[in-house]
């Protein structure tokens, strides 16, 4: 064979090598796809490779349209408070104090020379909410302020005018006079789970326009010592001093809540901060828009929470629900056939599980309208119907009763190391008791006893051993002589206005 005809089968060879190289490759890639794309109930045997869940840019991007979308109804609010010096020569100790006068005259305290006024300011964050100008933020945030200054994402500045407050929630409205702003669409905090993408956007430390982004870390958050009213979300997203009052968003840019405080032991961010829920926040805003306040509802009973110990003396098989300590005069659960001991299970067809879910519950319904309530009585369930009224403005209540007698202790059973005695006069004003209250002060704990155990202080004033009522030393005395070395004793005292059952075990 001629060195030429080698050349051209050895080129005709490559030419060939070449495109069946390339068929493979076609072949692999088309059936990598038929893979890729195969139904889940393809019958195939072949295994299909897992597919990323979005590619590496849109992972980075995804929240970009979001704060976009949102930021420019983020504001930055400063206030600015004034101290008079009157008020801050009132508030100091050292004006009046003799050593003070002592050395720099007595012009010092007669109001001759007072210290001068002082500025004091403070930032905090807020969400446009109207178009028109109204603006949701936390109360803490405008409490006291003599001057509201609130900065736009555009750079406009405008002054802040007080709609309403409300230090219950720690929620305030705000206004603005401008028109065709940029607000943020209302979201539904009650669909939020744990475990939820969110941002928190403000203006932590005076830096304007910031967004952080985190989970949710739980919902439904209470007895935190923020606020009356609490059904915080909890979330791990950044927030700081500056970012009260700013924007929690879903992934949707939805509105699900208003950031308020953090836990922090230095001040700081430390994974754990908190926001009033946006269903929350609409309902207050709305009200204090149209009437100038909050109207909420109210029951007309005191709660606490229910352990495990009292779940099983009143009767209720776990410990959820609310028990109710006492029953105001003439309020509609009075009026409703409530008594002390009802275990409150269920509500307007819903289970209650907490008194902070029975007391949100019943401030956010209509005053007027008509609701069943089951309670658990004796141990038995009972339905009561309730008209619920407006929560009145002084929540302060107190019970009638007689007192007589001197200090006692309680034998050798659970009440063992407990000194009572009775409710003089004088000790009603010590205890700031309207006189003739039924019952007997604690006078004494022992710290070793069962009943220093269950959390009975000093000062407590027994009105029932075992649901039988104390109206003086001997109704103590005769329900000591009743009870047993190993009998558990369920006391219904009064501490501070308020009602609880504590139960103390031998």
């Amino acid at each position: 064979m001629s060195d030429s005809s080698r050349a051209r089968m050895l080129k005709v060879g490559g030419v060939a090598g070449v495109f069946l190289l390339v068929g493979l490759v076609a072949g692999l890639l088309f059936s990598l796809r038929m893979d890729w794309v195969a139904p889940a109930n393809s019958s195939t045997t072949m295994s299909t490779p897992a597919m990323p869940l979005a590619p590496a840019d849109t992972v980075r991007s995804n929240f970009v349209p979001v704060v976009k979308a949102v930021m420019p109804a983020v504001v930055n609010i400063s206030t600015t408070r004034v101290i008079h010096g009157k008020d801050m020569q009132q508030m100091s100790p050292f004006f009046n104090d003799p050593f003070f006068r002592q050395f720099f005259g007595d012009q010092f305290s007669q109001g001759h020379a007072m210290p001068r006024d002082q500025r004091e300011n403070s930032l905090g964050s807020g969400v446009i909410v109207d178009s028109s100008g109204y603006i949701v933020t936390n109360n803490h945030v405008v409490d006291k302020a003599d001057e509201i200054k609130v900065l736009l994402g555009d750079k406009r500045e405008f002054i802040g005018k007080v709609v309403g407050t409300d230090p219950k929630t720690d929620v305030a409205v705000i206004r603005i006079k401008a028109k065709d702003l940029p607000t943020v669409p209302w979201g539904d905090s009650d669909k939020l789970e744990a475990g939820e993408y969110v941002l928190a956007m403000g203006n932590p430390f005076g830096l304007n326009q910031t967004v952080t982004m985190g989970i949710v870390s739980a919902v439904g958050r209470a007895n935190v010592g923020i606020a009356d009213y609490e059904d915080f979300i909890q979330t791990d997203a950044a927030i700081n001093p500056g970012n009260s009052g700013g924007a929690l968003v879903n992934a949707s840019g939805e509105l699900i809540g208003i950031n308020t405080a953090i836990f922090s032991r230095n001040g700081g961010y430390m994974g754990v901060g908190f926001a009033v829920p946006s269903n929350m926040v609409r309902k207050v805003m709305q009200s204090l828009i149209s009437t100038g306040k909050v109207v909420r509802g109210w029951l007309g009973v005191s709660i606490q929470e229910l352990t495990p110990e009292l779940a099983k003396n009143f009767g209720v098989t776990d410990a959820q629900g609310a028990l109710v300590g006492e029953v105001v005069k003439d309020s509609p659960a009075a009026k409703a056939g409530f008594i002390a001991g009802d275990v409150i299970v269920a509500m307007d067809g819903k289970p209650v599980d907490s008194p902070t879910t029975l007391r949100n519950r019943v401030a956010d319904m209509k005053v007027g309208k008509e609701v069943e309530v089951r309670v658990i009585r004796d141990k038995k369930p009972t339905d009561l119907k309730v008209k619920i009224a407006e929560q009145p403005v002084d929540m302060e209540h107190a019970a009638t009763g007689g007192s007589e007698g001197d200090s006692q202790v309680g034998g050798n059973t659970a009440l063992a190391g407990l000194e009572v005695q009775a409710i003089t006069p004088d000790v009603a004003r010590q205890l700031g008791m309207p006189q003739g209250n039924g019952g007997v002060v604690i006078s004494g704990v022992d710290a070793a006893s069962p009943a220093a155990a269950a959390g009975v202080r000093r000062g407590d004033v027994i009105v029932e051993v075992n649901r039988a009522p104390i109206r003086m030393i001997g109704d103590y005395q005769r329900a000591v002589n009743k009870l047993g070395k190993k009998d558990s004793v369920l006391l219904l005292i009064n501490r501070g206005g308020g009602k609880l059952f504590v139960l103390i075990k031998p």
